[in-house]
């Protein structure tokens, strides 16, 4: 069987309602050409910003299950896995085991890992899960795109500027990950968030920085939006960093500007948007994600 080009297997959370994890990831996937069977880690009727919110959750065996239905079948041969959001300890590693097998259908799968662990000095997750993803999964993605609060927590380094930040990347590149794409920090201004991408090559780093504006809004599902982007724009450009955080910010801008627009309105003037007021315009964002507009630029490092 031959192995596909821009097939991706998603493993994270799921919501009825609105855009966080899979409903997030997937639609921005497949507008970009990429084949995508989502595995839902939980399922919600909305995200746990909302005033109630219920659902299922899916064990490590109902995981298991699903994935030897795929390999019974002979479609478990991934380009790609991205992982997102995962409650439980046991389905982690139930996670690592799906890694190691998908590896074993393709040596050549990219696993890109989004290790959602919380935001703002805020667990989303039990915090037993951290040292499992520090110790145990992280070594064996290729890509990992996580927030300040978690990258922190992963090296080991307070992350107060930016030489604090590249410390805290060469750290996490030691575990054997070669892209290290840290989503956002404080600049030191308001106004502006810091992105900064490093990849390793044999004995040759390569690090991009890009600063961008901070919107007055507080958003949910932009991380699970941002590690998708970052699959798709590292994987169509595999030798220039820069130009896939630049396309996969300024969609980011595109949608969250788009998002705000419509919030605001939605909302009145001088109320404040409702979380349902304030979900991710996907749809109507759709072909500033085919066709990302120039919003971000960055630039190269000299280490």
């Amino acid at each position: 069987m031959a192995l596909p080009d821009h097939r991706v297997i998603s493993i994270q959370s799921h919501v009825v309602s609105g855009y966080v994890g899979n409903k997030s990831a997937v639609f921005p996937m497949q507008v970009l050409g990429y084949e995508v069977d989502a595995v839902n880690s939980v399922q919600l009727c909305c995200h746990t910003g909302y005033k109630h919110f219920q659902g299922q959750v899916l064990n490590d065996s109902d995981l298991r299950t699903l994935f030897d239905g795929l390999k019974l079948n002979d479609i478990h041969r991934y380009s790609h896995l991205l992982t997102g959001y995962v409650g439980s300890e046991s389905f982690l590693h139930e996670v690592m085991r799906v890694v190691k097998e998908l590896r074993e259908a393709n040596p050549d799968i990219i696993y890109v890992c989004d290790p959602v662990l919380g935001d703002n000095g805020h667990f989303y997750v039990p915090k037993e899960l951290m040292p499992i993803y520090r110790d145990q999964l992280l070594p064996l993605a290729d890509i990992i795109t996580p927030n300040q609060f978690e990258a922190e927590l992963l090296s080991g380094v307070t992350i107060n500027d930016e030489e604090s930040a590249l410390r805290a990347i060469g750290i996490l590149h030691d575990k054997g990950i070669k892209t290290v794409i840290l989503s956002s920090f404080e600049a030191g201004k308001e106004d502006k968030l810091v992105t900064l991408g490093s990849t390793v090559k044999g004995n040759e780093k390569t690090v991009c920085r890009l600063e961008f504006s901070r919107l007055n809004c507080t958003f949910t599902g932009t991380g699970d939006l941002f590690s998708a982007l970052m699959l798709v724009w590292t994987h169509k450009h595999p030798d220039n960093l820069l130009l896939a955080c630049e396309k996969a910010l300024s969609t980011m801008q595109a949608v969250l500007k788009q998002t705000l627009l419509s919030a605001q309105e939605l909302a009145g003037p001088g109320n404040v948007p409702t979380a349902a007021q304030r979900e991710l315009r996907l749809v109507k964002s759709k072909q500033d994600i085919e066709e990302p507009p120039s919003l971000v630029a960055g630039k190269y490092l000299e280490l």
